[in-house]
């Protein structure tokens, strides 16, 4: 507020420096993109800790059956794991300038998220193998409804990725605005982190 008040009314000392108390006040602001992704975060975590607690009520049920989750899921982890350290490094190097490095982080990111989704498929499988099917019983089902939907947010982060791979290759004059590859940073380490309590709230509470 302070520095708003000297912009108005243009009270600046002698030798003071206003396009740097401007610039210092604008980076205070959060951006709108950011704001609009921290929103939808938001309810996105209401939606699963709204899924989580009816997990846990439905728990109760006479009828409620237990099993074991299949290996895949912890292979999947550990490529979600993986991909979240290779875009926190992606944007470190595109903040940088190093170029060369950042395409190929932005690829390994990309390839694990692909890989993520490769596993949690063939962990599906191992399900409906052991007879856990989307229709055998609500424990069943509610495990395919929160691991799918979590699933689905992830293939949209990696058509971010997709987005960021061809820009990092494309051949037009480049901007080096690092918001977009700060939004899908911040995006994929809450997907990450998200399956991490995801998969031990379902060790936990079977």
């Amino acid at each position: 507020m302070e520095i708003n008040k000297l912009i108005k009314y243009n009270l600046f000392p002698l030798g003071g420096d206003r396009e740097g108390l401007v610039a210092m006040e604008q980076r205070k602001k959060i951006h709108p993109h950011k704001f609009t992704l921290w929103v939808g975060i938001g309810s996105l975590l209401m939606m699963f800790a709204g899924l989580t607690s009816a997990y846990i009520v439905k728990r109760n049920q006479a009828s409620w059956q237990t099993f074991d989750l299949p290996s895949f899921f912890w292979y999947s982890t550990v490529a979600i794991v993986a991909s979240s350290v290779t875009i926190y490094l992606a944007e470190k190097a595109f903040k940088q300038r190093e170029m060369s490095k950042y395409r190929s982080l932005v690829v390994s990111t990309l390839v694990l998220g692909v890989l993520f989704i490769v596993f949690q498929l063939l962990g599906f499988q191992q399900l409906y193998a052991h007879e856990v099917t989307l229709t055998g019983n609500v424990s069943y089902s509610f495990i395919y409804v929160i691991v799918l939907l979590h699933a689905a947010h992830v293939v949209g982060g990696i058509i971010v990725l997709l987005v960021l791979f061809a820009k990092a290759f494309s051949r037009k004059t480049r901007t080096y605005n690092s918001v977009p590859v700060e939004l899908a940073g911040t995006y994929w380490h809450f997907v990450d982190a998200l399956w991490i309590y995801l998969l031990l709230f379902l060790i936990m509470i079977r």
